[in-house]
Parts: structure tokens; C-alpha cells; sequence
């Protein structure tokens, strides 16, 4: 396969079945399902492990697996067991099968139980869960309790236990989550989006886009009866206010220049 084809695809399906099993009178009872066992890279299989769930006794290749097709989830934390996918053989959670030498991942936590291919992960102790690496590129801050890039070191607004809050956009748990979050500017963690829904400033720089806001009010005056209106506004990004021109495009702040304003009180006429 050409290395197009490899990058494209990243997960095979090599078989079409699995075994769930189940502990029933000090015997294993097999199941048979399909799902995704291996994963193709470079040319080479990499074989997968599956995990023995300790909640319902039964194998998923991953925790997200397991949650998605369950009215539960799986503590990551208190699996015990692997089966090798290519001799089947029932272990302890290990890198590799201690009956054939399969390697279950290029990367493996032995705390989280995660086999992955080598993305310079590392455990953080007190994250409590891997992260990607490399590790020198991290450091965890204690107040937010969370491992973030070294370019922030001393250079970000501490809240604490930040990480600690499902995303306001997407609802997902921010500290387990799989998604890259953003650190803005007000302290807050974001998956996405151009303003901080908790504290409403302006999630990036928005310096370019507030100059395409200049020229687009330019180019569109107000009716005459508008022109001399003027509003109280609180800008979003610098907390402070100011009186300002009215504009149905947006109401720009006179002290920082951002378009990132509210209104704060009603529309008056300015008397010539």
C-alpha cells in the first residue's frame, strides 16, 4: 500500500469476530461480535489488546468503546485483565503477551491501562491520567491543576482547579477529554469558539477582524435620524465603559477598540 493509502487509513477491520465472555460456573461462556482489532501503521500490524472489564466481566478493545455500548462506564483505573487478540490468552494487563510476545501498544500506562501507538505520552501524577508529550514540553500547575504548555509557565491567569468543569460550548468533560482545550486570556479552558461564554471576553485575538468591523461600519452609514444617537456600552475585554456612536453592525469600545461591547443602557439623542 502506498504511503497515501497508510495515511488514510488508520484503523482496519481484520476480523469479524471477538469473544465477550462471561464468568459463569467457574467457566468462560464465548460470544461472538465484530468490532476493529488492529491497527495498520506503516505497513506493519500492530496488534491490539482487549480489556476485561471488571464492572460487567466483559471485553472491549477500548474504555470509549465500552462506554458507548454500556449504561455504564468502566474505571480505567481497576482493569486487571488483557486478552491477546492474536492467541487469545486471558493475562494480566501488560505491553506485551506473555504467551506469544504480541505487542499490545507501542505505549503503555500501567496505572491507566492505555495501549496506544508512541505519542510521547506520559503519566501525570497529579493530572492523574496520561497526557501527550513530550513531557519536557508540559509543565502542571498546581493552582489549576492541570499540565500546560511551557510557553505559559508564569505567563497565564491561575483559576483553580480550571480543568475541573465540562467545556460551556460542548458539554464535554474538559480534564479527560481527548479534545486539545484552549487557555484564554481570562483563565477559563475552551474546546472552541471566539468568546468565553462564562466571563463573555473575546477568546482570541480578534485585532484583525475588529479592523474588517471598522471598515464595514465605514461603509455603511446609519439614516439621518440614527447619526446623532449615541449608547452606554460595557466592553467585554477591558471591563470598562464608554459612550459611543450607535451602529446596527456593532458598538465599538473607545477605550480598547474592540467590537466586544454590551449595551448598558437605553439609546439617547445627542442635541446639536
Amino acid at each position: 500500500m502506498s504511503p497515501e493509502g497508510h495515511a488514510v487509513i488508520s484503523w482496519v477491520a481484520a476480523m469479524s469476530r471477538f469473544h465477550l465472555m462471561e464468568r459463569g460456573k467457574g467457566a468462560w461462556r464465548r460470544r461472538h461480535a465484530s468490532f476493529l482489532i488492529f491497527r495498520l501503521r506503516s505497513g506493519t500490524d500492530i496488534f491490539c489488546s482487549i480489556l476485561l472489564a471488571p464492572c460487567c466481566d466483559k471485553l472491549y478493545t477500548c474504555r470509549l468503546c465500552h462506554d458507548n455500548n454500556e449504561d455504564h462506564q468502566l474505571d480505567r483505573f481497576k482493569v486487571k485483565e488483557v486478552q491477546c487478540i492474536n492467541c487469545e490468552k486471558i493475562q494480566h494487563a501488560q505491553q506485551s503477551c506473555e504467551e506469544c510476545s504480541t505487542l499490545f501498544g507501542e505505549y503503555y500506562c500501567s496505572i491507566c491501562h492505555l495501549f496506544d501507538k508512541d505519542k510521547k505520552q506520559y503519566h501525570c501524577e497529579n493530572c492523574g491520567i496520561c497526557r501527550i508529550g513530550p513531557k519536557e514540553d508540559f509543565f502542571h500547575c498546581l493552582k489549576c491543576n492541570l499540565c500546560l504548555a511551557m510557553n505559559l509557565q508564569g505567563k497565564h491567569k491561575c483559576i483553580e482547579n480550571v480543568s475541573r468543569q465540562n467545556c460551556p460550548i460542548c458539554l464535554e468533560d474538559i480534564h479527560t477529554s481527548r479534545v486539545v482545550a484552549h487557555v484564554l486570556p481570562c483563565g477559563h479552558l475552551l474546546h472552541r469558539g471566539y468568546r468565553c461564554p462564562l466571563c463573555m471576553h473575546s477568546a482570541l485575538d480578534m485585532t484583525r477582524y475588529w479592523r474588517q468591523l471598522d471598515d464595514e461600519v465605514a461603509q455603511t452609514p446609519m439614516p439621518s435620524e440614527y447619526q446623532n444617537m449615541t449608547v452606554d456600552i460595557l466592553c467585554n475585554d477591558c471591563n470598562r465603559r464608554s459612550t459611543v456612536q450607535f451602529h446596527i453592525l456593532g458598538m465599538k469600545c473607545n477605550i480598547c477598540e474592540s467590537y466586544n461591547t454590551a449595551q448598558a443602557k437605553r439609546i439617547s439623542l445627542d442635541q446639536q
